[in-house]
């Protein structure tokens, strides 16, 4: 597309459980493709979308971003409420701004996500898509003093999937917290950027920490052995959420998951 058209960027939300990640694939159901052909159809134009992350399967977002150029000329509110007329109910355009030159993914300076775990003695049955399910009691204080050693830029190859594809393991964590929040152990993290599963790996750890299978000072040793076969297993994709991606000089919302908005 000619670099002059206009930049159309929408915060997106959607529920992962029904789809095989973001990404677009071609014999699985992507959230990039329910959205490309929802935003095609608005557009009268064959378009593509850029992302500020690539979910995986079964993770869901209340505050992912996409930037896409059209020559189509339509009201803000008209892509907002096209586009979510045209996608499943699963996907919802939550807002919708012009900002010519925008990238969704090379723009943004960090993202945030939060992981939810229950722990209560019965299994989540109405939320059992949208949160994962810790079947011992956590102690969320513990897990918070232990992660603090993530604060900062290291390597992270103790928390990277076998099939990550960055060409460093060095990422930088801005903050994270971990705290009861209505009834839910939420982890929240912020980073520049983050490695394939390295939240769900982080979550997994995490949660051992939060029984009381691995101590705190262990959990840090793990990290600093860049040692993943040391770790404990990655979490499960349905507690993660994409919750917000940062740009300069471009204010955006933060949703929390519905369950503990």
């Amino acid at each position: 597309m000619e670099t002059d058209q206009p930049t159309i960027v929408l915060g997106v939300e959607y529920d992962g459980t029904a789809f095989h990640g973001f990404q677009s694939q071609k014999h699985a159901a992507s959230v990039q493709d329910a959205l490309e052909s929802a935003i095609s159809r608005v557009a009268d134009e064959r378009v593509r979308i850029v992302a500020a992350g690539r979910t995986d399967a079964g993770v869901h977002a209340t505050g992912q971003v996409v930037s896409f150029r059209t020559s189509a000329e339509r009201p803000l509110d008209s892509w907002r409420r096209g586009v979510s007329s045209l996608t499943p109910d699963t996907i919802g355009i939550v807002w919708a701004r012009r900002r010519e030159g925008f990238h969704a993914r090379y723009d943004a300076v960090w993202r945030r996500y939060l992981y939810l775990y229950s722990d209560a003695p019965a299994k989540p049955v109405i939320h059992r898509g949208l949160v994962a399910w810790c079947q011992a009691p956590l102690q969320p204080a513990r897990m918070h003093a232990a992660a603090q050693c993530l604060v900062g830029e290291q390597d992270f190859s103790a928390f990277r999937a076998a099939a990550c594809q960055s060409k460093s393991p060095n990422r930088n964590v801005l903050a994270v917290c971990v705290a009861r929040v209505n009834g839910y152990v939420a982890i929240d993290i912020t980073a520049n950027a983050f490695l394939l599963h390295m939240v769900r790996n982080i979550a997994g750890a995490l949660r051992a920490v939060g029984v009381g299978e691995v101590g705190p000072t262990d959990f840090e040793d793990l990290l600093h052995a860049r040692d993943r076969s040391r770790a404990p297993p990655t979490a499960p994709p349905q507690g993660l959420y994409l919750v917000g991606v940062g740009y300069p000089g471009l204010d955006l919302p933060i949703r929390p998951p519905p369950v503990i908005a």
